[in-house]
């Protein structure tokens, strides 16, 4: 069962009862919550999930998410072509100016062409999908990404007999798109009211039937299901719901290749916090999964953050069930509204999660300028309003003591966030930061230019905006 609140304006803080509010630190613009639920360090992750007000056991975890499914994804995914690593940015600089040990950025925005992790996801959903169909009719046979690319005209046949479609915030049904485009089958997406038009327009650029409902990110989630069911089509989700679970498991095991990278380039060392943005949950389920697969007790402590108008998991936490959010879920985190926890992702998370965190819009955009002025000699970071959430929460947190102290942060900690995606909105973006993405970056091209001819370092310069995070 799914308990329902109305979204309001503010956060989702308000109205926690007196037990609960002494878990809650609640400053200008960022809310924490601990999780009463956490796993202790010494819970394996093979080990069945506590979830519900009652204790009662849950799913076991490696149902959903597992070793063998985040290694067969990585296989797949690393055959594709254009696959690099993303980088592992060590900001020295930043760690310096929060009072760090420590701050590592991973940065998604060159992720194929798609400047998002959810690259990693939907398309190879779609991958997986059409595979199987393949298998089907050809005796079982998996076929490599390669030998689907470059199929006969049997396998094409096949293939373009298959659509699939979905609902989007925007990164999602691009990661679709792209997939439906590279191995060769129909799509059509479904963007809700709040999507803007270059995030929409992205997807159509991949091949893409779009069309825009009015309505939230859950009920447009709602329209596409029933339009797959009248017309035979497959939803390609991050989400589950009842009777729909395998596809959002691929999606989720497609993430975990970001979170595989990170394992390697930190030499297998775990931070001692992780902060990582969620909508639905999958993403945040994902890393969770892989990290604590890895470093077991050595798992960092694990934050999710949310837009403090569309915090499911945090209302989730605070109910000790899956709750869903009502109304317009109104955030400049577009890819984070969401109202309604996947409940596949929450049977990692329930227990995963060490605190849930809420964070004001303006946090978000803040962050963005911050990164794209860096300080001392960090590199400049291209990063839209949902890739700067833990950064967003790091500034929030330095500014108030109580929430610093809450989250366990000291001169100690070895911090890693999530870029999870570019400027994939660059009109958004260029409004936000005063300038386009390839003027940012040009400008960090011409201060290493002129930092070289000068032997001096650090040319690009301290952020101007550092007096917005540094504590008086």
């Amino acid at each position: 069962m799914i308990e329902v609140v109305k979204a309001q304006g503010g956060g989702s803080a308000g109205g926690l009862a007196g037990g609960l509010a002494k878990r809650l630190t609640n400053s200008s613009g960022a809310a924490v919550m601990a999780n009463p639920a956490a796993a202790p360090a010494s819970e394996t992750y093979d080990s069945i999930g506590q979830v519900g007000k009652k204790g009662k056991t849950g799913h076991r975890r490696t149902d959903a998410l597992n070793q063998a499914g985040f290694v067969a994804a990585e296989k797949e995914i690393t055959q594709w072509p254009g696959y690099e690593v993303t980088a592992l940015h060590n900001l020295t600089g930043l760690a310096r100016k929060l009072n760090l040990s420590s701050l590592h950025y991973k940065d998604e925005s060159t992720r194929f062409t798609l400047k998002s992790f959810k690259a990693l996801g939907g398309a190879y959903a779609v991958f997986r999908l059409i595979q199987q169909a393949i298998a089907t009719s050809r005796g079982g046979t998996l076929m490599t990404p390669d030998q689907v690319i470059r199929g006969d005209r049997g396998i094409r046949d096949i293939v373009s007999q298959i659509t699939v479609t979905c609902a989007t915030d925007g990164n999602h049904g691009r990661s679709v798109a792209w997939g439906a485009q590279t191995f060769g089958c129909r799509c059509v997406i479904y963007v809700h009211a709040s999507v803007s038009e270059g995030r929409a327009q992205a997807i159509a650029d991949f091949g893409a039937e779009v069309v825009r409902l009015p309505g939230n990110y859950d009920e447009s989630v709602r329209h596409a299901a029933s339009q797959a069911q009248q017309h035979g089509w497959t939803v390609v989700s991050d989400t589950t719901y009842e009777g729909y679970r395998d596809i959002p498991i691929d999606v989720m095991h497609g993430y975990g290749v970001m979170s595989r990278e990170i394992v390697r380039q930190l030499n297998d060392e775990p931070p001692t916090h992780v902060i990582v943005q969620a909508g639905v949950g999958a993403f945040a389920a994902s890393v969770c999964a892989v990290f604590w697969l890895q470093w077991g007790a050595a798992r960092p402590r694990f934050i999710v953050v949310e837009p403090e108008r569309a915090a499911c998991l945090f209302e989730s936490g605070r109910t000790g069930q899956l709750t869903a959010i009502e109304g317009e879920l109104d955030t400049v985190m577009a890819g984070l509204a969401c109202g309604e926890v996947s409940p596949v992702a929450w049977e990692i998370l329930a227990n995963g999660i060490n605190d849930f965190t809420t964070l004001a819009d303006h946090h978000a955009l803040e962050a963005m300028r911050v990164f794209a002025q860096p300080e001392g000699t960090d590199p400049v970071i291209v990063s839209g309003e949902t890739g700067t959430t833990g950064l967003g929460l790091l500034m929030a947190a330095h500014e108030s003591p109580t929430v610093w102290q809450a989250l366990g942060l000291t001169q100690n900690a070895r911090v890693l966030i999530l870029g999870s995606e570019g400027d994939t909105d660059p009109d958004i973006y260029k409004e936000v930061v005063g300038k386009t993405a390839a003027q940012v970056l040009a400008g960090e091209l011409s201060a290493a230019s002129a930092a070289g001819a000068a032997g001096a370092a650090g040319a690009a310069g301290a952020a101007s905006t550092a007096s917005a995070y540094s504590r008086s």
